[in-house]
């Protein structure tokens, strides 16, 4: 059997959970695509860390919830083993919050930024993934 190596090198701010905004830039055979996402939860008072949202972003696991860049790379027909991974993580821009009253308004802020990203990073890259916002960024 033949073992290869693999490193991963992180600053560990990025396990504070918070309000982020993640940009991942995917590569395969040459090809770029790039997804905007954010942490904090639409359903729930939660917003994890980037660190924790990358591995439910790839989960391989059949029946997997949280991982729709990995169904967003293999609707390009790429398969996730076979491409490079950069992801580039800002934030937080607010705490976590205790209840879904005080959560939602830094949700639907963060969600408005996210969106916002999203467009710049779209005008210029293959964006893959969902991105919208009825909210104004400010």
């Amino acid at each position: 059997m033949s073992l290869s190596e693999y490193r991963l090198a992180f600053d560990g701010a990025i396990l504070a959970r918070g309000f982020w905004i993640y940009v991942w830039k995917i590569q395969h055979a040459g090809e770029i695509a790039v997804y905007v996402g954010r942490t904090g939860d639409s359903s729930s008072p939660n917003a994890s860390s980037p660190f924790r949202r990358a591995g439910q972003h790839l989960d391989l696991k059949i029946g997997a919830k949280g991982n729709s860049l990995l169904r967003a790379i293999e609707g390009l027909g790429w398969k996730a083993q076979c491409c490079r991974f950069e992801q580039i993580s800002l934030g937080p821009f607010f705490s976590e919050q205790n209840s879904m009253e005080s959560h939602t308004p830094y949700r639907d802020r963060v969600a408005a930024i996210e969106f916002a990203v999203s467009q710049v990073v779209g005008s210029e890259f293959c964006l893959i993934g969902t991105h919208g916002s009825s909210h104004a960024v400010h």
